[in-house]
């Protein structure tokens, strides 16, 4: 019986990874659609086509190793926060843009952290398995 709940679960996990790929992959061809329509791409637009990428690629990374680097959910934030920024224009209250500058920041220094961490684990790794 737990067999059978693991299986449902991998299989669930498996599904849901290609609906997303899948949705992914549709979300950009109408953002595409929409430049072609519209004839001009803002920055904005580029932002919005690299968490497109960026939500691919973890998709796939994910397939691939079947564990989920928690960077690429930072780098993900960051670009969201930027294009909210680009988006926002100049009609916002300073103070706003300055709460979001420090999102920015604070997620770009967790990602430092976790890249840090995770180069300081992957040396400390061999000497584990070498005591072994």
């Amino acid at each position: 019986m737990e067999t059978l709940i693991q299986r449902s679960f991998v299989i669930g996990e498996k599904v849901l990874l290609v609906i997303i790929t899948l949705l992914t992959c549709v979300a950009v061809i109408l953002e595409l659609a929409e430049l072609v329509a519209t004839q001009s791409v803002g920055l904005a637009d580029l932002l919005l086509l690299f968490i497109y990428l960026e939500v691919f690629g973890m998709a796939v990374a994910y397939y691939r190793a079947q564990t989920l680097p928690v960077t690429l959910p930072v780098l993900i934030a960051i670009t969201g926060i930027t294009r909210l920024i680009i988006l926002q224009g100049k009609d916002f209250d300073p103070s706003i843009l300055l709460f979001e500058a420090g999102a920015i920041f604070l997620l770009a220094v967790s990602f430092a952290v976790l890249t840090w961490a995770n180069t300081r684990l992957q040396r400390i790794k061999p000497l584990i398995a070498d005591e072994d």
